[in-house]
């Protein structure tokens, strides 16, 4: 039996039982076991080392930063309510009219009527290259940007499967094809209604660059344009409705609920 941490957060416990015979596995049984950890003992060495290292930082991520009216979450393929946040954030800041956020998967959810703090914000942004951007970029490359993150989701072959989720977008409406071949799964771009044209050029928002010298371009950190906005918004933020594509070749499929 081998047992790991799965998934984030601490949420679950992936636990894997092989039946072995004669030198060989016979046969696998694989579980995720959830952690309930509000029902289980604090071990008092690792508490304490927590609050060690948490006790210089405790009141500023404790920082009351807005009221979420709706539910904030991370856990769609598209995009979720939390992401719809940062992009809002990023475009109304940044004065874009689309952004882009990554596909990552890690980070909690808060219910309708709780507190947006510090923590939860950098529970979502915290990485060590979460830089905002703002570029210029046409049509046609924001297809193909589109199109590279969909085909490292969605190419048949796992080999060439980069892990994450689709890049998350604001301002931008299009349809996806997952079982289409690379290059042909994007279509029908809009921006407000009206079809992107390849050769235009579109003010847009990001963060989490790749590249090494965007660390040194000295743009600021996404967090602080989220805070920004946050603090403009009188106390409370408005449910977000996620920005979704149009799916196409793919339904119906167990996997999805349209």
């Amino acid at each position: 039996t081998i047992v790991t941490n799965a998934g984030s957060n601490g949420k679950f416990l992936g636990v894997i039982d092989f039946d072995v015979k004669g030198g060989k596995v016979a046969d696998f049984r694989y579980r995720l076991l959830p952690v309930f950890a509000n029902m289980l003992p604090a071990d008092p060495a690792m508490e304490a080392l927590v609050n060690k290292i948490r006790g210089p930082y405790e009141a500023k991520l404790a920082e009351k930063l807005a009221i979420t009216e709706g539910t904030l979450y991370r856990r769609g393929n598209f995009n979720g309510s939390g992401d719809q946040l940062l992009l809002d954030a990023l475009m109304d800041v940044q004065g874009a009219e689309i952004a882009f956020s990554p596909g990552f998967r890690w980070g909690t959810s808060l219910l309708a009527g709780q507190d947006i703090t510090r923590e939860w914000l950098m529970d979502m942004t915290a990485t060590t290259y979460s830089y905002a951007t703002v570029s210029d970029m046409s049509g046609e490359m924001i297809k193909t940007v589109l199109e590279d993150v969909a085909d490292n989701l969605f190419n048949p072959d796992p080999y060439y499967q980069q892990g994450g989720d689709m890049v998350r977008v604001g301002g931008l409406q299009y349809a996806i094809d997952p079982l289409a071949g690379m290059g042909k799964r994007i279509s029908d771009m809009r921006l407000n209604g009206k079809p992107i044209d390849a050769s235009r050029t579109y003010k847009v928002a990001g963060w989490a660059p790749v590249a090494e010298e965007a660390a040194k371009a000295g743009n600021k950190p996404v967090w602080e344009h989220v805070e920004t906005w946050l603090k403009a918004r009188g106390g409370k933020v408005s449910a977000r409705k996620p920005n979704l594509p149009k799916l196409k070749g793919a339904l119906p499929n167990p996997g999805f609920a349209a």
